[in-house]
């Protein structure tokens, strides 16, 4: 089991736990450590109220819940976020970039995005050559059905 060291910005923040406990999903929960207004057409950092220290070798991918958008009508525009472990410090608070498409008010603890660790991808080395797998058709090739 790994460890996580983890600041929240005050005692109002929830703790963070997985999503229906461990074994359903693996996916954490994040939420607004601050109400946020929105405009249309406006783009915001909205605060996540936790910053922490990762497991050496690990980062985290941040992604918008299912119903983010659905409930605010807001999008991520780099679409999913990804924090590394040495983004570790005492003010290196997650925060989630939005893009809002209506005007919109997130109240403070609205769960608006969630994350998972990964291990980091190992180091790589290319080797140029010819590929000689069976082709499957290209881009897009297994229709839409």
């Amino acid at each position: 089991m790994e460890t996580i060291t983890i600041q929240y910005l005050d005692e109002s923040i929830p703790r963070l736990e997985a999503i229906g406990g461990f074994g359903k999903s693996d996916w954490i929960d994040l939420r607004t450590a601050e109400t946020v207004t929105l405009k249309k057409g406006e783009f915001r950092l909205i605060h996540l109220g936790v910053a922490m220290k990762l497991p050496e070798g690990y980062e985290a991918h941040i992604a918008p819940r299912s119903s983010t958008f659905k409930n605010w009508k807001i999008l991520q525009p780099n679409s999913v976020g990804v924090v590394d472990n040495s983004y570790c410090g005492p003010n290196d608070w997650w925060r989630m970039p939005v893009y809002a498409t209506e005007d919109v008010v997130i109240e403070k603890g609205s769960r608006i995005a969630q994350f998972r660790i990964m291990q980091k991808q190992p180091e790589l080395n290319f080797v140029e050559g010819t590929l000689s797998g069976a082709d499957r058709g290209g881009f897009g090739s297994t229709g839409v059905k």
